[in-house]
């Protein structure tokens, strides 16, 4: 029997657990809808897998590019029953493929959004209602502006406690780089999350908007953490912004309304409860930072997701590895020191992780 130096045991209990090439044999093969595919052993415990075992392929009843048609169509703004009619199959099947895919998307943000450099944020809250108009509902989100990374999301009524949730959140994972440019609406709460959270090592900001008939006659820009001086040093370090605004998390907001048929305004395809459009965001929030290259982030002929430049990982990834994280294939892995992806967004090519960016430089000194 010939050694496998790239599959790990799926049994959790094993000794040789999430370890690849460890005592992992081939044990024959095995017929699908799909095709013949390999199964394997570990010599370790005796149990016997696929590639699919403990990932969202298991126990499909059919092939993956299926599986990762339906997960496509849902974040381009389809709706459910849209996506039963295209793929041919129930919408209870579909629903509970999506549950699937939701489940392997959050796991996979949980474990590779950490450590990206925090320079700039802005924040925003979205407005949507579950079951019925009489249910409210807010999605807080923000996003880091130098990578276009979608930080931090959640969902629930428009407070303190969910503000300071979302903020708490994106600074535990990521990592603050020299003192941070923070911008949001005239949300009340912000303020004083902000300041118990990070406290006067940021530079924060409000623009708030007033409208006239759907149109914008005033913007008006409050400085609130900081002071004037070190707001125009900030503007001047930052690559992307010239004025304190939130043009960058309101764009953001575009794009999610526009791939979610959940969040679309005048639509019949709305969410039936608040743990439906909680795994749809996720599953949104891992197909735009991870899979979904971002056109202002072009270099020459490469087009970097957002999960690139902040030097999450190497290049722009598939389906397949967000739904086979976990299983008996070793997941992906951050970008090594030799070629990252989290250099400034003005360089040719992405600069050493251990090394600093002029930006960074610049914030450093």
């Amino acid at each position: 029997m010939r050694a496998i130096d790239d599959v790990a045991c799926s049994k959790p209990g094993c000794d040789n657990f999430g370890q690849p090439g460890v005592n992992i044999v081939c044990h024959g093969r095995f017929t699908t809808k799909s095709g013949r595919r390999r199964r394997y052993r570990c010599k370790s415990c005796g149990a016997t897998f696929s590639t699919n075992t403990g990932t969202a392929y298991s126990g499909l009843r059919c092939g993956r590019r299926a599986f990762d048609q339906v997960a496509s169509l849902r974040v381009e703004g389809v709706s459910l029953p849209a996506t039963a009619r295209v793929a041919g199959h129930s919408r209870n099947t579909i629903a509970r493929w999506l549950e699937r895919a939701s489940i392997a998307a959050k796991r996979f943000n949980q474990q590779m959004l950490k450590d990206f450099p925090i320079l700039e944020l802005q924040a925003d809250e979205l407005f949507t209602f579950v079951a019925s108009k009489r249910r409210t509902i807010w999605l807080f989100a923000i996003i880091e502006v130098s990578s276009r990374l979608w930080a931090g999301s959640r969902l629930g009524r428009r407070s303190y406690r969910h503000a300071k949730a979302v903020l708490n959140d994106v600074i535990l994972r990521g990592r603050l780089v020299g003192v941070p440019l923070i911008a949001t609406d005239g949300f009340e709460y912000y303020c004083g999350a902000i300041l118990r959270l990070v406290g006067p090592a940021c530079i924060y900001g409000q623009v708030i908007k007033t409208r006239r008939n759907n149109r914008v006659i005033r913007v008006e820009r409050r400085l609130k953490i900081g002071t004037a001086g070190r707001l125009n040093e900030a503007l001047l370090e930052s690559e992307d912004s010239e004025t304190l605004n939130t043009s960058f998390i309101e764009r953001l907001n575009l794009t999610i309304r526009q791939g979610s048929a959940y969040l679309r305004r005048r639509s019949t395809s709305h969410a039936r409860c608040e743990d439906q459009l909680r795994e749809h965001i996720e599953l949104f929030r891992c197909h735009y930072n991870f899979l979904r290259p971002h056109r202002a982030l072009r270099f020459g002929r490469e087009i970097r997701t957002p999960a690139m430049q902040a030097g999450l990982v190497s290049k722009p990834l598939a389906w397949s590895h967000i739904f086979k994280a976990g299983g008996p294939s070793p997941c992906l892995s951050r970008p090594s020191e030799s070629r990252s992806t989290s250099g400034p967004r003005n360089s040719p090519r992405p600069t050493c992780r251990g090394s600093s960016g002029p930006t960074e430089q610049r914030r450093a000194a």
